[in-house]
């Protein structure tokens, strides 16, 4: 037998243990009714041998049962009908249902004690603690853990969601039988529970059976964000190895549900828990990797991200607006350089519900990431060895995987390549380049024109990544995941600030040494709290020229990407797109109102929390108006020119039949394709209010093709793509 969705103990779908909050309704069902009650008269066996093979279907009369009111159990307070200790009961209870066709989804609602398998109509439909899907347990056999029940505690009953495809297989219009066999975890048990209701969904007003009990809470069956199905077939996710594990995920621009066909992806990865204080969570991050039948890395589209391999699942959790890290890279994907892309989703792990999660790229050398050339092992020698790298301040992690500061704090991991990967040359290369560049920082000449920092840094790509730990007052900034990159010479050369990553204790968020505080800067906290980062960053926003760019770029920026009604904009729009899925979210994860380190605010409830961060963040930017670094009256057209150059990402590369335009520029331009004989194929003209294109290239012929990215008529950007 297949299951529709199977849950971490074998069970159809789980929904929750939380009150008072009550899902929207989505799909074709108008309302819930309630068709068997706990406390109805249950037929039932006491399990001292087996019962007949077809005890548990409806043609099975049980004319030798005992039959009593539920629950039915050992008597401590939750069980109307009283039994002698064993290993297991058998229990059975005929329904009538009038019509099928108004029945869109079923649920089953269990308390128990402490294990069962349930069945309709002879088919196995619900399962927890207890052997494996679709194998009966023999009469004699064990749960396979203790298990209490929660009813008499004022608990809330376990619920197995069976939505209609499958219901249609299993539920009869007529006489139907609801079967359940109950095991203990040991004969001197002190305590059996059976508790089970069966309620079902009606598309129409019509009333037919009785009304849910009190603590019903109506299921999730879809949702307005893509969903993801992860399935390890038993196995624990470990923190340092992935294990291959199975993917679903279903995105159909619309309404999702729960038994849709998955058509964004369906296949294999790698999957393992990321992060590093985040793994005392109780939800977890993921990385996870996208893989073919043989295990080998499988470039794939994501929710409609570019194709790649690597991927990071963030589940926000001490962050209860779920939005920190995804307003950041939106924010950030409107600076210059590149911001990983992001989608929300709600995630089932081995279909349990896990909550709201945001698939995020994992940063890595790419043409659609951190766009430098590749960097080969037998890169040895001349221009090949100088790029491209990336590499970030981090925990300290052994000499074989970075270098120290010979200036005391500063520790650099090998990013990507990964330090496995790096030849002992290359790794030689880039530290003792970036130590070249802390020797010049260091130094009386650091703030030269010709000499000093504006020949070895990209100075744009700093403050627009120096700006974003500023506005979000991360306790993170400039010490913990701040990556950097450098391209080959040929290409430049030059050391790049991000991209950015990891904002979930930004924005208020962070109670230690007054971090939630939105009057501070987050590049003076090793002052003031005595956790020191690099040098470097202090010499930077102390240097004039500097601090000025960084007051021309910070007033540019607060006409539009950072203007405060512009994100508390975005923020309201997010949290309205996330108003189901975060009821769903913390009904799994019961933490509104309660203190997760960091939380510098605990808010009541979800409203609270996002009402929060609004207010926090017009106050920094309200603060940093008033307290901004340099002088801004001297900015320049230059000074805003070198910030402007248009964020475009043309792929996939090689492409088949479509090519895809991207861009968060929000400026008109025009998209030019030439042959190798310089031959126009076509012309696109962008408009500002656009941000993504796909032209059909279908009538093109294999080979190698250019195009240029033209603004005022003047190109501003160049490429050339290949097709397969």
């Amino acid at each position: 037998m297949q299951y529709l969705i199977r849950l971490k103990f074998s069970f159809i779908i789980i929904l929750c243990f939380c009150t008072n909050i009550l899902f929207a309704q989505l799909g074709s069902i108008d309302h819930w009714e309630t068709v068997v009650f706990e406390t109805d008269t249950w037929d039932y066996f006491i399990g001292d041998s087996a019962p007949p093979v077809n005890w548990n279907q409806s043609t099975f009369t049980p004319t030798t049962w005992l039959s009593g009111a539920g629950g039915i159990g050992y008597g401590d307070g939750d069980d109307f009908t009283v039994i002698g200790n064993t290993l297991s009961l058998y229990m059975r209870l005929d329904f009538n249902i009038i019509d099928t066709a108004l029945i869109t989804a079923a649920i089953l609602n269990a308390d128990y004690d402490d294990a069962f398998v349930a069945y309709l109509n002879g088919n196995e439909i619900a399962r927890s603690n207890i052997g494996t899907v679709g194998t009966p347990p023999n009469y004699t056999d064990t749960a396979d853990i203790y298990k209490e029940a929660k009813m008499y505690l004022n608990g809330k009953p376990e619920s197995f969601l069976l939505l209609k495809n499958n219901l249609n297989q299993y539920l009869n219009e007529g006489n139907n039988t609801l079967a359940i066999q109950v095991h203990n975890y040991t004969l001197s048990s002190s305590d059996m529970s059976a508790r089970f209701f069966f309620s079902v969904g009606i598309s129409d007003a019509t009333i037919s059976y009785n009304p849910v009990p009190a603590w019903f809470i109506t299921p999730f069956i879809a949702t307005n964000l893509p969903i993801m199905k992860i399935n390890t077939n038993g196995q624990s996710i470990n923190e340092d190895t992935k294990i291959t594990a199975t993917m679903e995920i279903i995105d159909n621009g619309t309404l999702n549900y729960l038994d849709d066909i998955p058509n964004d992806y369906n296949g294999y990865i790698g999957i393992e828990i990321r992060g590093r204080s985040s793994t005392t969570f109780a939800k977890k991050s993921f990385g996870v990797e996208t893989r073919d039948a043989l295990g080998d890395n499988l470039n794939v589209s994501l929710l409609g991200m570019p194709a790649e391999n690597d991927w990071v699942l963030h589940g926000p959790y001490a962050d209860k607006s779920l939005l920190r890290n995804f307003l950041s890279y939106h924010i950030g994907s409107r600076l210059s350089g590149y911001a990983p892309r992001v989608r929300l989703c709600e995630v089932f792990l081995d279909d349990q519900y896990w909550g709201v999660y945001m698939l995020t790229e994992k940063i890595k050398r790419d043409g659609n990431r951190v766009d430098i050339a590749k960097l080969n092992p037998t890169d040895t020698l001349g221009d090949e060895l100088t790029g491209g790298y990336i590499f970030k301040i981090d925990w300290e992690d052994g000499a074989e995987n970075g270098w120290d500061s010979p200036y005391g704090y500063g520790y650099y991991a090998y990013h990507s390549p990964k330090s496995a990967d790096l030849h002992p040359s290359q790794k030689a290369y880039i530290s003792n380049y970036f130590t070249s560049f802390e020797n010049m920082m260091a130094g009386p000449n650091f703030d030269d024109p010709l000499v000093g920092y504006r020949g070895w840094i990209d100075v744009p790509s700093f403050i627009d990544y120096m700006m974003m730990q500023e506005i979000s007052r991360n306790i993170d900034a400039y010490r913990l995941s701040a990556f950097m990159y450098k391209d080959k010479d040929s290409d430049g050369g030059k050391i790049y600030g991000g991209p950015m990553w990891d904002f979930n204790l930004g924005y208020g968020n962070e109670d230690f040494c007054d971090a939630g505080l939105p009057n501070t800067w987050a590049f003076q906290y090793n002052q003031t709290c005595g956790s020191p980062f690099p040098f470097f960053w202090s010499k930077l926003v102390n240097e004039p020229s500097f601090r000025d760019d960084f007051n021309c770029r910070w007033q540019e920026l607060r006409t539009d990407v950072l203007n405060t009604d512009t994100i508390l904009h975005f923020i309201d729009s997010m949290s309205v797109i996330l108003n189901d899925a975060q009821a769903r979210n913390f009904e799994r994860w019961d933490i509104l109102g309660t203190y997760v380190w960091p939380n510098a605010y605990v808010g009541q409830d979800y409203d609270d929390e996002v009402q929060y961060l609004k207010t926090w963040i017009s106050q920094r930017l309200g603060w940093m108006d008033n307290f901004m670094i340099g002088n801004g009256t001297n900015c320049t057209t230059a000074t805003k020119e070198q910030f402007e150059s248009i964020k475009i990402k043309v792929y996939p590369n090689p492409f088949t039949d479509y090519i895809s335009i991207e861009t968060d520029a929000h400026q008109a331009f025009t998209f030019e394709l030439f042959d190798v004989l310089g031959r126009n194929l076509t012309t696109f003209m962008m408009k500002e209010s656009e941000t993504f294109h796909q032209l059909n290239m279908q009538d093109l012929t294999s080979g190698v093709y250019f195009y240029t990215i033209k603004k005022e008529g003047q190109i501003v950007n160049k490429g050339k793509v290949i097709k397969e």
